[in-house]
């Protein structure tokens, strides 16, 4: 059940949840700012990911159609941070070409999420397919205690 309204993003918020991230409404979206603004966070600010759990692993899932995989870095920085990265590059122009709309991002994308202490960074897997990337990291066994059965006396 999301608590919050879906005007405000749509996605499955809550806010009691600590690894749940919230859309915040941005009164300046409709304004236009200079373009080395604009064009270099349009793409930051726009990439999307999903984070499940699983018993087996965390699942990152990234919407970053049109990149090729040599143009995304999946990186562990400081032990426990997975740090997603990349950069879409604008098209060359052809002077004769006349455009009538601009709508894909372009520009640098960066995007970092800690990771609990159950994460096995050391056996991080990436793949891309249809432009989206999977990012999966393996957790721990949860190892269960041992239990001894103990006899009352009495």
């Amino acid at each position: 059940m999301s608590l919050i309204p879906s005007f405000f993003g749509g996605r499955r918020s809550n806010v009691f949840d600590p690894f749940s991230s919230l859309d915040v409404w941005d009164p300046f979206k409709d304004f236009s700012f200079p373009s080395s603004l604009s064009a270099e966070n349009s793409a930051f600010v726009n990439t999307r990911v999903d984070w499940k759990e699983t018993p087996e692993a965390h699942v990152f899932k990234a919407d970053i159609p049109g990149l090729k995989k040599e143009q995304v870095k999946v990186e562990i920085e400081d032990g426990n941070i997975l740090q997603i990265s990349g950069e879409r590059n604008i098209e060359k122009e052809d002077n004769n070409d006349k455009w009538h709309r601009v709508e894909r991002s372009t520009g640098k994308f960066f995007r970092k999420f800690r990771l609990p202490e159950n994460a096995k960074v050391e056996q991080v897997k990436a793949s891309m397919e249809n432009g989206v990337l999977t990012v999966t990291v393996p957790k721990e066994e949860v190892k269960k205690p041992d239990v001894k059965a103990v006899q009352i006396s009495g």
